[in-house]
């Protein structure tokens, strides 16, 4: 299974739901990356999705977007793939 980031805030619903939907496709370990907390990290979640809400959802080197997106994905059949690749 490929590595999950995900760019996060203390307090975000869509966060919540982004990570229960992940875990119920059998993802055992998300890195979480808290940019309310550290600026730097912001600013590099901003140069890599060109976006400032939170989440921003990374499978493998893949930005995925934010819950929204990644509920979209799940939907049309290509989360699971995305997620069994090595």
């Amino acid at each position: 299974m490929p590595k999950i980031r995900m760019y996060t805030t203390a307090v975000c619903p869509y966060c919540v739901r982004a990570k229960a939907l992940l875990r119920q496709r059998g993802v055992a370990e998300i890195e979480e990356i808290r940019i309310d907390l550290d600026a730097d990290a912001r600013a590099r979640m901003i140069e890599a999705t060109g976006r400032r809400s939170v989440p921003q959802i990374f499978i493998g080197e893949r930005h995925v977007g934010g819950c929204d997106d990644l509920y979209a994905l799940d939907a049309q059949g290509g989360l699971l793939p995305l997620l069994s690749e090595a």
